[in-house]
């Protein structure tokens, strides 16, 4: 964070995390949009892929911590949906292009638009507004020592406390990692399990923080953060990835996403 000010790097470690308005113009911010808008156009999942995203326990190891076309995403692009927009058959109850949460885990790979803005993430995921229920991203992306995982939260849309802006309890990176979501043995059924478990965080400690298209928010590994579930009008696209300082640090290999052949972590400074 060398081109951070000394008082945005003392607000970046007592609260853990912080706003920088104007990261991308609305320019590079709608080329992202309309790149989204082709992709989903083409989008084909099978019924038995269709999987709804969520960060609650009991639905991720229902849902997508038992799914091979979430655990085998890391290196390719593909599609997770809202809760509620699947009839009993998995047929499309709203529109496809509305039905989306979010977009991983390849982005920054195999899509050239995508690309030019992150050159070393770990994992990406393109957002439309969907619940984010309290959790910390060092619970899915683990490492040793802890504290090396930074969260790049980019707005491609404005982001207010109506269409689901993030929300945070400042200061808690302090407290470390109170579950862990790991990858069972193979074959075992589910694909995934927790470690710990989340505390019942109280409301009252969230801040909401509403940013303005193309603001990039640095999150750290270990802040608590959700976002509220969108049930306004107005969309709110953003893209998301995360980094990890390689020096001297270890990536679990308990964590559910890894490196493969096809796409190891590409180095951010080589």
């Amino acid at each position: 964070m060398a081109c951070l000010s000394p008082s945005q790097v003392r607000k970046f470690q007592e609260d853990g995390f912080l706003v920088l308005e104007g990261f991308l113009s609305v320019a590079e911010c709608a080329a992202m949009k309309e790149r989204i808008g082709e992709i989903m156009a083409k989008m084909d999942v099978p019924l038995h892929c269709r999987t709804e995203f969520s960060t609650q326990e009991e639905e991720q190891l229902r849902a997508q911590g038992s799914a091979d076309y979430f655990l085998t995403s890391g290196d390719k692009i593909r599609f997770f949906f809202e809760k509620g927009v699947f009839d009993k058959a998995g047929n499309f109850l709203v529109p496809p292009e509305k039905s989306i949460n979010k977009i991983g885990h390849a982005l920054h790979a195999h899509d050239s638009v995508f690309r030019r803005v992150t050159h070393s993430p770990k994992v990406q995921q393109p957002r439309c507004g969907g619940e984010v229920f309290p959790h910390q991203d060092a619970s899915f992306l683990y490492t040793e020592p802890l504290g090396r995982v930074l969260g790049m939260w980019i707005a491609l849309e404005d982001a207010t406390l109506d269409n689901g802006c993030l929300w945070f309890i400042p200061g808690s990176h302090t407290s470390g990692v109170s579950r862990r979501m790991v990858r069972n043995p193979a074959c075992s059924a589910p694909g995934t399990s927790f470690l710990g478990s989340e505390p019942a965080w109280e409301n009252s400690l969230f801040v909401p923080t509403p940013v303005r298209r193309g603001a990039l928010v640095l999150i750290h590994g270990e802040v608590v953060h959700k976002s509220e579930q969108n049930l306004s009008e107005h969309s709110r696209q953003s893209y998301t990835f995360h980094l990890m300082e390689a020096l001297g640090t270890v990536w679990s290999p308990e964590n559910w996403l890894q490196p493969t052949a096809e796409l190891p972590f590409p180095p951010l400074y080589t």
